[in-house]
């Protein structure tokens, strides 16, 4: 394994303590990981912050780990649950100051808002160059298999997929099956 730390983030809706977050702690472990809370859970607010506060939460974060490994930024693994793997992907593609790092895992990337498919959040696909991970379900209503196989499509680089059969969006059950994905991946890298 190249990667010499691993940085979580969670979704909308959760914590740095989902048990999907704790659960890949523990299946890299040794690797140092950091979990994240993004600054509206720290304030106590539910409804997440702008993009661009969320975006800059997770470079921030990601730096400030590689500087306490003493390591750099494109030596470290980040991703996350939902929203916290799509502003991952948003840090990792940022025209202007993109975050360089091994590699991105996203759970449960939420492709689209539920029953609104003609909403993509695609837009920065294309200039992603990180390895990619994809977990999802087969029922995640925020994105069919099909839907996310055409948007892999805009990647320079093919990702690694693994659907969890019946899933939705939560993946509610799973942790220990998405937390085994991450940790394969990581050793591939």
């Amino acid at each position: 394994m190249n990667a010499r730390g691993l940085v979580l983030f969670p979704g909308a809706g959760s914590d740095a303590q989902h048990s999907a977050l704790v659960a890949i702690e523990h299946a890299v472990a040794p690797l140092p990981t950091l979990r994240v809370d993004f600054p509206y859970r720290l304030a106590g607010k539910k409804f997440p912050d702008k993009a661009s506060v969320l975006i800059e939460c997770a470079k921030s974060a990601v730096r400030e780990f590689a500087k306490q490994l003493q390591c750099s930024t494109n030596q470290l693994v980040i991703g996350g649950r939902s929203m916290g793997g799509r502003m991952c992907t948003m840090a990792a593609s940022d025209e202007v100051d993109p975050l360089e790092v091994l590699g991105v895992a996203c759970i449960g990337y939420p492709l689209h808002p539920p029953k609104k498919p003609d909403q993509l959040r695609t837009e920065h696909f294309g200039n992603l160059q990180s390895p990619l991970l994809f977990i999802s379900g087969t029922r995640d209503e925020f994105g069919t298999p099909e839907e996310l196989e055409l948007a892999w499509k805009l990647l320079p680089n093919r990702p690694t997929v693994q659907m969890i059969e019946k899933g939705r969006h939560e993946l509610r059950g799973a942790d220990a099956q998405v937390a085994d994905f991450v940790a394969q991946w990581l050793q591939n890298l």
